[in-house]
Formats: structure tokens, sequence, C-alpha cells
């Protein structure tokens, strides 16, 4: 059971680092010289939503293979992303931006929603998940 909690969090977190980096790409700011800057995005984004995601069983591991639980991403991202513009301002010593926490929060919402769609369509095939 471990294993599958693993792999929710594994493809949670490549989810997210791969919407930091389409992010920062949007504006044109992909290389080396971006890295702290991707990281100070991205880490403040998955500590808040290993925070968030918790408390809405999406690291069950029985619970994630139901598409009726997908809907419970969206209430963790919204305590997750205004908490990850906080924790980023806190960091780089700025003022957050709501307007950050609104792209932020649909972006990667849209992000989960996908991997974990494909987690429960697919899952069982790949990693042989019971059912």
């Amino acid at each position: 059971m471990q294993t599958k909690r693993n792999i929710l969090i594994i493809g949670d977190i490549i989810a997210l680092a791969i919407m930091t980096v389409i992010g920062f790409a949007t504006h044109g700011e992909v290389g080396l010289s971006f890295l702290a800057r991707m990281g100070a995005a991205f880490f403040p984004l998955l500590a808040a939503w290993l925070i968030s995601a918790r408390p809405y069983g999406l690291f069950d591991e029985q619970a994630a293979l139901n598409p009726k639980t997908l809907w419970q991403i969206l209430p963790a991202m919204l305590l997750a992303a205004p908490l990850a513009v906080i924790l980023r301002a806190a960091l780089l010593r700025s003022m957050g931006q709501p307007l950050f926490a609104l792209i932020l929060g649909v972006t990667n919402t849209l992000a989960l929603l996908t991997w974990r769609w494909f987690y429960i369509r697919f899952g069982r095939r790949f990693i042989r998940l019971p059912g």
C-alpha cells in the first residue's frame, strides 16, 4: 500500500514541477539562470500542497482510485495556492499577489486533475493496482 501512496505523491510532485516550468516558460524565463526563482515558486507550492492535500484524503490509496474523489483536488488547492504565495513572498521578502495565487491555483488544479485522472484510468494496468 505504501508504494501506491508514494506513486501518488511522486506524480503530484512531477505535475507541480511541470507546471512550474511551463509557468516560467510562458514568461520566457527558462534556463539555468532561472533555477533559483523556479525553486522559490516550486518548493513553497509543494509544501503547501502536501499540507493541504492530506486532510482531503488525497494520499489515501483506495480513495485515489475512485473518480468521484477527483473533486477534492479543488478545495485542497484553494488552500494550497494562497498558502504557497504567502510562503513564496516570505521567502523572497516580497508581496504576494492575489492574481498569482489565482493563476497558480487554477493551472495546478488542472495539472493535478489530469495526472490523477491518468492514475485512475491507467494505473491498474501499469502499476498493478488492485481492482
